[in-house]
């Protein structure tokens, strides 16, 4: 069960909701205004890691012998 991210239409309010495997999209509405016409937004990966990093083990040995 998702959560996606959804813009209106109408009034441009951004909102989440969660979608179950038997709900269909088409029937949701914005919570703002209660127009249908909602457009499905593309979710932003977020990572902490910059490009060419190496992840650092979180547990295990400190380095020292």
């Amino acid at each position: 069960m998702p959560i996606y991210e959804f813009r209106c239409t109408q009034c441009d309010h951004k909102f989440e909701e969660l979608i179950f495997a038997s709900q269909n999209v088409e029937d949701l509405h914005c919570p703002k205004c209660g127009a249908k016409n909602v457009n499905k937004l593309m979710s932003a990966f977020s990572s902490s890691m910059e490009a060419g990093s190496t992840p650092s083990p979180s547990c295990g040995s400190s380095g020292f012998s």
